[in-house]
């Protein structure tokens, strides 16, 4: 079969900042296939962020969450009013990634033809009636973005194409950054950045041994920045960490406690060395700006949220003790379950992915480069290095 080449398509996904970030390899799936194709999206107001400054998205549509506490009435125009904007584009295609009625009736409504996803939950007549061709759900062994490009089988696309997690970032954030950074005494030195926290405390690690990490950075003369959302939980644990560091004088230490938007994050992340972190957004901007990083998982489905870049290095908890079933977890309760991961696990990949961007001599480059990837210590398990 044939099919018309599309002209204008939208994509919806109604979850979190990373969730929103994972859907753009679908934007540049499309976009490779069709270049002249205008690509939309439709989001949460809070997500729209992350997507700003991505030229492969033509227009951000959103949904406010606040409308319902404004009242029936309210809610009800404005989500008329969005209908018909979405109504107006005529879309060829709708591309839902979201679970949620609400983005089905859309997906319904707004398309001459709408893909979807067939999720467990929602394999039923309706799901099916507001769809026009359904996927299967990958499994939990596939990356999500795997899953997400799965929608696309429709369009009948050729494959050998590696669709990229896209995040972009306009020179005047990048000037905004700076300008933060000038002020608390940065002069253009090179530096680690370090994002510890996560919106779900369990996913972090402790405050002592993220200290001890960095202590070690410290020692070894290298610079850090220190990053924190404006969550007061988050911003704690970044002060507790800092109290209990010894800058040598020659380091130097910035903090961007809970005062960056998300697209100046991105520029301090592409900025840096090297990028630490946890299961969280800032995670998947680094892979998305193709940043070297080492991130540490805890009781995830790593198989799946694992950064989608092949410079990143993860050190999972399981690899060193029992962790709970992911689908048991309590995300309200903020006991942290990274605590089996030893310093010196992440402290050795932290190591291995400093030592491949020092430059090297031209002949002896590759070889050195192996050798950091195929040394072995006794005490250190295979698996707890993964390199994904």
């Amino acid at each position: 079969m044939t099919l018309k080449k599309p002209e204008r398509i939208l994509i919806i996904k109604l979850r979190h900042h990373g969730d929103v970030l994972l859907t753009t390899p679908v934007a540049d799936f499309i976009k490779h296939a069709y270049p002249d194709c205008t690509v939309d999206m439709l989001v949460y107001q809070e997500t729209a962020d992350i997507l700003r400054d991505n030229r492969q998205i033509n227009r951000v549509f959103t949904i406010d969450r606040q409308w319902k506490k404004q009242g029936l009435r309210r809610q009800l125009a404005h989500e008329r009013a969005l209908l018909a904007d979405l109504k107006a584009q005529r879309y060829d295609w709708v591309f839902n990634l979201s679970e949620q009625w609400r983005a089905a009736v859309i997906a319904k409504l707004c398309g001459k033809r709408s893909g979807g996803l067939l999720y467990g939950k929602r394999n039923n007549a309706l799901w099916r009636f507001c769809h026009s061709e359904l996927s299967e759900d990958l499994g939990y062994e596939h990356h999500i973005v795997e899953h997400n490009l799965a929608v696309l089988r429709p369009l009948q696309l050729s494959g050998g194409y590696r669709a990229r997690v896209r995040m972009e970032i306009a020179p005047d954030t990048r000037s905004s950054l700076k300008a933060k950074l000038r002020d608390r005494g940065w002069r253009e030195e090179p530096y680690v950045l370090v994002h510890p926290g996560s919106r779900w405390m369990f996913k972090c690690w402790e405050n002592g041994k993220t200290a001890e990490l960095l202590q070690h950075l410290l020692d070894s003369g290298r610079h850090l920045v220190l990053t924190a959302s404006p969550d007061e939980e988050e911003r704690n644990m970044l002060t507790d960490i800092i109290g209990r560091l010894k800058a040598p004088q020659e380091a130097r230490i910035w903090m961007l406690s809970g005062c960056l938007n998300l697209r100046e994050l991105a520029a301090a992340i592409d900025g840096a060395e090297l990028f630490i972190g946890v299961d969280s957004v800032p995670m998947h901007m680094a892979a998305a700006l193709d940043k070297p990083q080492v991130a540490l998982f805890g009781p995830s489905w790593v198989s799946r949220w694992r950064p989608y870049s092949d410079r990143a290095a993860v050190v999972w908890a399981g690899d060193f003790g029992e962790l709970p079933h992911p689908d048991s977890i309590d995300t309200n309760d903020h006991t942290r379950l990274l605590g089996a991961i030893p310093v010196d696990a992440v402290w050795r990949a932290v190591q291995k992915q400093l030592a491949v961007q020092e430059p090297q001599p031209a002949t002896q480059a590759g070889a050195a480069v192996n050798a950091i990837h195929n040394e072995k210590s006794p005490t250190d398990p295979e698996p707890s290095e993964r390199n994904v």
